[in-house]
């Protein structure tokens, strides 16, 4: 599409003048599938438009950040859900497992949940299901084939209650109360991924899910360009897309051009191969056994999740090799060495995945050779740079040849780069176009696209996490209202216990270290009994500054000197003068805070 073409389909004065067109037919209804819906006519009458016919759309997650992917769609009494994912922490969050979104504003609304729809099988569309779901009330979870395989094989894992879920297929339509839900094949790179079209009362929501435009993809077909033409003509009055790659030129590099690049690696290798991926990259894992297979080698698979989504695709049909073509890790020796493939998880350098165990020789049966080739068929997730970097290092000492996708096409991102994203906005030509999933600085680079496309500013809002996006008939409006989308930690068996006070101490911990100090006083007067104990973890390492604690010591004694022998003792005010006085004072001595923790004894 040409710049003029582009300035005549989109006027500067406004978005698109193609008004889309409301459906109709709707039923209250919790959930019904029609398979293989026919065109219908998307006409409905409606009386004018109010602040209770307006439909509301809330990001509870994804637009701050990459993960936590949960868009809420609100109308009078019925809501959806699109998408129930988690987080991986950030580096200033010790010990938390994972991050899910905040069900608080449907605390109250249980009732009017008519589904949790899911676009493909990704932890940060999908993570949240187990913690979440239950909490809501149960409402059903619809999901394609892959999606649901790999949410029921979580659910098992977690072995929490039992959720109400259905496997739908692409064609499928789903009356969800007043929300007519349909589904548009796109390419990820995980099979059955889906962008889902949501006919609502004020006009059609479409929510492109992750994607990328793959006219070579490893096992699936294209997109649905014809389907994606045909909503734009009928009229879209919201695309909200995906913003992950949106700050990169170009298109996204098609599998097949993968799939040449690491058959002639694999092909040409001296010695084994190993393969460090995303687990749930299976269209990638998928090609490493079809180019081993035809090459005659085995394939030797490690790593939990890994193995479970291989599965999982066997099962549906999505790979397909023979039983002796895949070998277990302990059997790799039994093999010659050129004959060999290891597919495994832990290119990112996660201390107890497979490829980090393999590296440091604390796999079971595993070990690195000198003539292995090791390819990291992933990109580098943002904060994990040293660990990779340390990875590659342990593997280049032991005399690996180390190849990654900075030197050669061995990984093909999921996601759309800029030239993608202004082909699916000139096939849906929406009026309103909303950047999500991605940091704030992801969702600006998303919308500069549609503004190179002729969009302007006002239709273009990019919300915050939490923020009320108000649609009429004819506008889509970023209010001020936002509702609660605070971080919800994972912990454990914790979902929800742990706040941000207790990761504000945690960093303490961590940073610092602890103080503990013990005193014993007398019940009665208030009188200090014996000589104060102090303890220190993670502050200074107490037989080299014998000097600093005896003068700690002296301090607590000071500190809590008793002024009225005639009452008895104030443990509130002991442990809170003690926290002042030894802070104040190691600070001053050393220039560090440690957390100081009172332990006061009656005696």
């Amino acid at each position: 599409m040409t710049e003029k073409q582009t300035e005549k389909q989109y006027p500067k004065s406004r978005g698109p003048s193609r008004k889309p067109k409301a459906p109709h037919g709707f039923e209250k209804n919790r959930g019904r599938i029609f398979r293989s819906e026919k065109k219908k006519s998307n006409k409905l009458s409606h009386s004018p438009s109010s602040q209770q016919d307006k439909l509301r759309i809330i990001v509870l997650g994804g637009c701050e950040e990459v993960g936590r992917n949960c868009t809420l769609f609100e109308y009078k009494n019925d809501i959806i859900f699109v998408d129930m994912g988690l987080q991986f922490p950030e580096e200033d969050m010790p010990g938390i497992d994972y991050i899910i979104p905040d069900m608080t504003y449907v605390k109250n609304k249980k009732k009017n949940i008519r589904g949790v729809v899911i676009t493909h099988g990704h932890y940060d569309h999908i993570g949240g299901i187990p913690h979440t779901v239950p909490e809501i009330g149960n409402p059903p979870v619809y999901a394609l084939p892959m999606a649901a395989g790999i949410i029921k094989k979580r659910q098992t894992d977690f072995q929490t209650s039992q959720i109400n879920l259905k496997t739908v297929k692409t064609d499928d339509t789903l009356q969800l109360g007043v929300f007519k839900v349909s589904f548009v094949h796109i390419n990820h790179n995980i099979p059955d991924s889906v962008a889902v079209v949501i006919d609502t009362p004020v006009g059609k929501i479409v929510h492109t899910g992750d994607w990328k435009f793959d006219f070579h993809p490893s096992g699936e077909k294209m997109p649905d360009f014809h389907k994606l033409a045909e909503l734009g003509k009928n009229g879209v009055l919201c695309l909200m897309g995906d913003s992950t790659n949106a700050n990169k030129p170009g298109h996204q590099t098609s599998e097949y051009v993968i799939g040449q690049e690491l058959e002639g690696i694999i092909e040409k290798a001296p010695g084994r191969v190993i393969i460090g991926t995303f687990a749930s990259l299976v269209s990638r894992v998928k090609q490493i056994i079809e180019i081993s297979e035809k090459l005659g080698k085995k394939v030797a698979l490690d790593g939990y999740s890994m193995k479970t989504n291989v599965e999982i695709a066997k099962q549906l049909g999505f790979i397909k090799c023979h039983n002796s073509t895949l070998i277990k890790p302990e059997q790799v020796d039994a093999f010659p060495e050129d004959k060999v493939v290891i597919c495994c998880t832990g290119a990112q350098g996660e201390k107890n995945a497979a490829l980090n165990r393999i590296a440091n020789n604390e796999h079971r049966s595993l070990r690195i050779h000198k003539e292995d080739t090791v390819i990291f068929s992933s990109s580098i997730v943002p904060g994990n740079e040293q660990s990779v970097q340390r990875l590659k290092d342990t593997l280049y000492r032991k005399g690996a040849n180390v190849v990654h996708y900075q030197m050669m096409d061995v990984h093909a991102g999921g996601h759309a780069m800029k030239e993608d994203v202004k082909l699916m906005l000139a096939l849906v030509q929406p009026k309103y176009y909303v950047p999500i999933e991605g940091n704030h600085s992801l969702l600006r680079e998303n919308a500069k696209v549609a503004y190179e496309m002729g969009w302007k500013e006002e239709f273009v809002p990019i919300p915050d996490n939490g923020q009320v996006l108000l649609c009429s008939k004819d506008k889509v409006e970023k209010t001020e209202e936002k509702v609660p989308s605070n971080y919800v930690f994972v912990d454990g068996l914790g979902v929800g216990d742990i706040s941000q006070i207790v990761l504000r101490d945690r960093q303490v911990l961590a940073e610092d270290g602890m103080v503990v100090v013990i005193v014993q006083i007398d019940r009665k007067t208030g009188k200090l009994v014996g000589s104060p104990d102090i303890i220190s973890r993670g502050f200074i390492f107490m037989k080299e500054n014998r000097e600093l604690i005896e003068m700690t010591r002296t301090k607590v004694k000071k500190a809590i000197v008793d002024k009225d022998p005639k009452s008895s003792a104030d443990n509130n005010f002991i442990r809170n003068q003690l926290r002042s006085e030894i802070g104040k004072f190691l600070f001053k001595r050393t220039e560090r805070r440690p957390m100081i923790l009172p332990v006061v004894i009656e005696v």
